[in-house]
């Protein structure tokens, strides 16, 4: 066992696609902070940092009020699925249920 709790990610329900992970985690109580942090910043446009990655494929990042990224989103395959991305990010990850796997 390598002593983390894993990255947490956002799925959507319709799908069940991941649309945002976390970094990996060293213990349950991080992990939770994680989750209240991203559900408190996604709201807000000043969080959002829309990105390409070298491949040219778009993705974004929530960041936290320090500056730290708390999330990273999937790969999209253009600008617009990435700014939909973004829109659901914002809409559904305030309200976003919280599933216990451990």
């Amino acid at each position: 066992m390598s002593g983390t709790t894993g990255a947490r990610s956002l799925k959507a329900s319709g799908n069940g696609e991941t649309v945002l992970t976390s970094e990996r985690y060293t213990s349950k109580q991080n992990a939770e902070g994680g989750i209240l942090s991203v559900k408190a910043n996604a709201p807000y446009d000043a969080r959002d940092q829309k990105l390409t990655a070298r491949d040219g494929s778009p993705y974004f990042t929530v960041t936290a009020t320090n500056g730290q990224v708390i999330g990273v989103s999937e790969m999209y395959s253009t600008t617009r699925a990435r700014d939909e991305g973004i829109a659901w990010v914002k809409a559904n990850a305030p309200s976003a249920t919280t599933l216990d796997l451990t």
